[in-house]
């Protein structure tokens, strides 16, 4: 069959997207699901910071690719030997296909499974192929396993969680990223107790959530950090006791006058080696950093070592939030049912495949927190 997608041939190109497109929409085949896969008709598809990582070149991949990774849909079919999954099941994608018998997977750590990490970075499925090709049989590469800015895809079922068909279809795409790695962050990977403090510097649809996890622990204070004034306003909504505009002074300094020497925990969501010096500096004695953001490799971060040891302090990755895809990613959604993680404050504007250039250009700016690709 065919299906309409978005294609980027080149990394790194200028700004605005709009006019340079390094997005193209073309029809492509794409190959009925083998062994062990499912196909997935696309409704809801986020544009992410980490789609934008590959856009501009910070962090490479295979070309040509398909980007998308946060993202929803239906399944329309299924390959032999797929038994969780069938034709019109509703379904959240997790952009690590988890194998379940790597030592990752063994030990519970899903989020850092290495096969499905080895097959990421290669561009292709849990399996090695590859299920896209444009009309000349060029091969088009798998983004994360998922490759969401396409009308339809073909999967791992590995790369899906099945949800109930109550919840929104369209607005459950952001629980395969955005909320599963900002609220994971705060629950998996720091496990913020009641009344300890939260500093979270990046206001986009990660640390967004992020604060929208602190919330629901019962943190206080709640910090919120960036360097864009116009989502302060959010960031109230969602629970932040205290704003702090980072282009207008110290915030290190401000942190620490406001909670009396630092934060128990503070969270890095910008992706910046400089940021995330910032918020370990805003840690107090025995305080935890946690590093969200998706930085450039090229990057390296400057902390003072003694620190370390002298005040045990600690600077943790968190990758997917520490989760467990099929575990998490049910609860978090039945939490935003219950209404208790308010989800759809994160949305902006929808764009169609047509204009998700421009809406690259939107996320660049931070015009934008959680755009959805409209397929209709």
């Amino acid at each position: 069959m065919r299906t309409r997608a978005a294609v980027i041939y080149k990394m790194d190109a200028p700004a605005p997207y709009a006019g340079s497109r390094p997005l193209v929409i073309e029809e492509l085949e794409i190959e009925a699901p083998q062994a062990g896969e499912v196909l997935v008709e696309l409704v809801g598809a986020g544009l992410c910071h980490s789609d934008l990582s590959t856009v501009n070149g910070t962090i490479p991949r295979r070309m040509p690719m398909i980007l998308g990774h946060e993202a929803s849909g239906i399944v329309r079919e299924v390959g032999a030997g797929v038994k969780d999954f069938q034709p019109d099941d509703h379904v959240v994608f997790s952009f690590v296909p988890t194998c379940g018998h790597c030592l990752s997977c063994a030990t519970g750590r899903p989020a850092l499974c290495e096969n499905g990490s080895k097959a990421n970075l290669a561009g292709t499925l849990l399996s090695g192929g590859v299920r896209f090709r444009r009309a000349d049989s060029q091969p088009v590469y798998h983004y994360l396993g998922v490759s969401a800015f396409a009308q339809y895809t073909v999967v791992a079922q590995e790369s899906l969680v099945k949800i109930e068909k109550n919840v929104p279809l369209d607005k459950a795409a952001l629980f395969g990223c955005a909320l599963i790695t900002g609220v994971g962050a705060v629950i998996n990977t720091a496990k913020v107790m009641p009344g300890e403090s939260v500093v979270i510097f990046g206001l986009g649809g990660v640390g967004l959530s992020a604060l929208m996890g602190a919330r629901l622990v019962g943190a206080s204070p709640i910090i919120a950090v960036d360097i864009l004034p116009a989502k302060f306003e959010l960031a109230k909504r969602l629970g932040a006791d205290y704003t702090i505009a980072a282009s207008e002074g110290d915030p290190v300094a401000a942190i620490r006058d406001l909670t009396g020497g630092g934060t128990n925990y503070a969270f890095e969501a910008v992706g910046n080696a400089n940021v995330l010096s910032q918020a370990y500096r805003a840690t107090r004695t025995g305080g935890k950093t946690i590093s969200i953001g998706i930085t450039n490799p090229k990057q390296e971060v400057s902390i003072q070592a003694i620190s370390l040891v002298a005040q045990e302090k600690t600077l943790q990755g968190s990758f997917m939030g520490s989760a467990v895809p099929r575990r998490d990613i049910p609860r978090l959604i039945q939490l935003y049912m219950n209404g208790r993680l308010p989800a759809d404050e994160l949305l902006s504007p929808s764009v169609t495949l047509e204009e998700i250039n421009t809406g690259f250009d939107r996320l660049a700016e931070g015009s934008a927190i959680r755009q959805l690709v409209n397929f209709s």
